[in-house]
């Protein structure tokens, strides 16, 4: 049945009024004066279903009438939710018709709201090839009969006010398809809320009006987050950062991060923090990569307005808040979006377009307007509704080329014969256009590990549009090399500098992931070659790389500190390692490379830009060690970073430098405050002796697997 309200509830006939309701369950039904309170008539019953009928006067037909119902010794009170006028509107209609609702989660999904006067829930989803849809939980007990939903026609969605429905109420949709059959019960797409897994039901949550505090944030954030700004992200999987040991070993709640998590990245000297995807999924063990609910912030950790309240602690203590977005695949869990209305309505048919091998995951049909509009949507409403800073867009290759991983035969070429994914495409580009239009401060920043051309340039230009792109080349070159035992790495240097030839070809960040320390990849530290000291020498080396490369930073929690076994989402970080003074020192060496980052804007004006960059020595392919300049926007304020990737002292060490002048130690990863053995450079003065194509150069002692920082005093020679 597309509309019950055709049947149920008040209708004129002829010049009377009549009620019809379906209890199931009631052996007689009466109408109660809404305003009274008195019986106003007696329904007939119409048959064994539930079915009851009769006459009742106009102004309580057309007022708020209640239903009395008796079974046995059981009489109870109910609301007719068949006696309420639609919600959606015809502006709602058109929108949603043309895949042109922007914020479609203010039409779709459950409302808390009062309408006509009388308080309730107001539930709308689509699904153009239901033959029915029905509202259940455990106010109807379960059962699909009591609130079927009145089709809104050529859109294809289905609503229902529910009165007198509280919040917090548990629900799902019960649907059948164009055959009649009832599908398993489907969560929201649109949810606020979800049950603790592995329970699946959807749950109403109002999001309502937060109280926001963080106007001084959302003012300068476009200033904060811009490509000649200091950007240093903390990755975090909020499961497994900090556990309650003392209360079952369980994570953190929203609230608890608004606190610990904040300081300590705060403290650290971090300017953003991403979060690994916690829009609601089924599985733990996905990390919320396959997740089933896009509009839920996952309940692990608390409730909507309490994620609000985390977002809000951060920009109050001036730090950004990024969040893994993942539009490229969903899971085949049976409450989710497969199937969802009987036809393969959010993914495509053909498993060769709509089936991930990898993942065994289904992907989204970018190409039909709803499904665009609904991920469209999804994007801006954690921007508009949760503050957030940006999105980080998980595994856009993927989405970019129709032969992913696949074999010959297993792809659909596009219209014109290629591989590239051309409704993909056009949905990117759409998204990072309406993202920057609603706000031009956040940033867009893709996950993409091919070279697709134009990742972060402008669409008008033909690009993707992203503010920022993952540079997964230089990470996996310059993994490899670190890993090497130092004496093959001469045989290896090309891997350190090859990223300077493309190095602003995009505007990039560079990570160091959860990814890159799981699955058998071991730790940061693990990967480093050598025993005890050599082995967290390298490390504090290889971030000093990094730090002084041209490049946002990205680095996934527990890295920070040399967190010595692979990460688990199952358990802590191994925060009882800081008692060690290896472990400290290199926590202390994160801390001090973030903050003369964000103290120096030679560091970060110039990220994106080459004129910021120069190398000093870049074919020492025998000492295994590398110099480059770093230099402001106005090519002031230079900045020398040395690297030496051996355990070899390299004494007497000269560098040809840029200016004359007393060059200070701005950092030395050697120092033994970061667990180093306080061997190194103290301030030199240039001599006028000509190095490496410079006119003046300095000599100084350059300790083994170390990473140094000079800065020309004063800084504007």
């Amino acid at each position: 049945m597309s509309d019950p309200f055709a049947v149920l509830g008040p209708h004129k006939n002829g010049r009377r009024w009549s009620v019809t309701a379906l209890v199931p369950g009631a052996e007689s039904v009466e109408v109660l004066d809404g305003k009274t309170g008195k019986r106003e008539a007696v329904l007939h019953r119409l048959d064994g279903r539930g079915l009851f009928s009769g006459y009742v006067r106009k102004g309580v037909a057309t007022g708020p009438y209640r239903l009395r119902a008796k079974s046995g010794d059981t009489t109870w009170e109910q609301e007719d939710a068949y006696r309420f006028a639609p919600v959606l509107g015809e502006m709602d209609e058109y929108l949603i018709s043309e895949g042109a609702h922007l914020e479609l989660w203010n039409s779709l999904g459950a409302h808390p709201m009062t309408h006509q006067g009388t308080k309730g829930v107001h539930f709308a989803v689509w699904a153009p090839s239901a033959s029915r849809v029905s509202v259940v939980g455990e106010f109807n007990q379960w059962d699909g009969r009591r609130h079927v939903m009145r089709s809104r026609g050529t859109t294809g969605v289905w609503e229902i006010f529910v009165p007198a429905l509280p919040d917090c109420s548990i629900y799902k949709y019960e649907i059948r398809d164009q055959a009649g059959n009832v599908l398993p019960l489907k969560a929201d797409p649109v949810g606020f809320g979800a049950e603790h897994p592995p329970s699946t039901a959807s749950v109403v949550r109002d999001l309502g009006d937060y109280a926001w505090s963080d106007n001084e944030w959302m003012a300068t954030r476009a200033e904060r987050n811009g490509h000649d700004q200091p950007i240093s992200i903390y990755e975090v999987h909020l499961g497994s950062w900090k556990r309650k040991i003392e209360d079952g070993n369980r994570p953190l709640s929203y609230l608890e991060f608004a606190s610990e998590l904040v300081a300590y990245v705060r403290d650290m000297g971090f300017t953003h923090i991403e979060l690994m995807p916690i829009s609601e999924f089924p599985f733990d063990g996905s990390w919320g990569y396959q997740p089933i609910g896009l509009f839920a912030p996952t309940i692990r950790y608390g409730t909507p307005d309490e994620f609000r309240h985390f977002v809000n602690a951060c920009h109050r203590a001036g730090l950004g808040v990024l969040l893994d977005w993942v539009p490229g695949h969903f899971p085949t869990d049976e409450h989710g979006l497969g199937q969802f209305d009987g036809t393969p309505l959010y993914e495509h048919a053909d498993p060769r377009e709509g089936f991930h091998q990898d993942w065994n995951t289904l992907i989204y049909n970018y190409g039909r307007r709803e499904v665009q509009n609904f991920l469209v949507a999804n994007a801006l409403y954690w921007i508009k509704e949760f503050h957030l800073d940006g999105l980080r867009v998980d595994a856009v290759a993927s989405m970019l080329y129709r032969d992913y991983s696949r074999n010959d035969g297993e792809w659909v070429p596009n219209e014109h014969g290629g591989r590239e994914n051309l409704e993909a495409i056009a949905f990117l580009q759409r998204t990072n256009e309406l993202v920057y239009k609603a706000d031009a401060g956040v940033m867009m920043v893709a996950e993409e590990s091919t070279s697709f051309p134009g990742v972060s340039k402008p669409t008008d230009q033909g690009g993707l549009g992203f503010g920022f792109k993952w540079n997964m080349g230089w990470m996996n070159d310059t993994l490899d090399y670190i890993g090497r035992d130092p004496i093959h790495r001469s045989h290896h240097h090309h891997q350190m500098t090859f990223g300077l030839t493309y190095a602003f070809s995009e505007n990039f960040m560079l990570p160091i992931s959860h990814d890159e320390v799981v699955h058998g990849k071991g730790s940061m530290l693990s990967k480093m070659p050598g025993d005890g000291f050599d082995k967290f020498a390298c490390l504090r080396a290889y971030y000093g790389f990094m730090w002084g490369h041209p490049g946002k930073k990205l680095l996934f929690m527990g890295q920070e500190f040399a967190q010595g076994a692979e990460w688990n989402h199952d358990q802590s970080l191994d925060w009882h390692l800081l008692d060690h003074a290896w472990h400290s020192g290199m926590q202390g060496w994160v801390k001090a490379l973030n903050n003369v980052y964000g103290e120096t804007p030679t560091l970060y004006q110039t990220d994106c830009n080459a004129s910021g960059f120069y190398w000093l020595e870049v074919d020492q392919s025998d000492l295994s060690v590398y110099a480059w300049v770093r230099q402001g926007k106005d090519g002031t304020d230079p900045v020398l970073v040395v690297c030496n990737f051996t355990p070899t002292p390299r004494e007497g060490y000269r560098l040809g430098v840029p200016n004359e002048g007393r060059w200070d130690v701005l950092l030395n990863s050697n120092a033994e405050e970061f667990g180093g053995s306080g061997h190194g450079p103290a301030s030199c003065d240039s001599e006028a002796i000509a190095w490496s194509g410079q006119s003046q150069s300095i000599g100084f002692d350059l300790p083994g697997n170390t990473a140094v920082f000079f800065r020309l005093r004063n800084g504007l020679a």
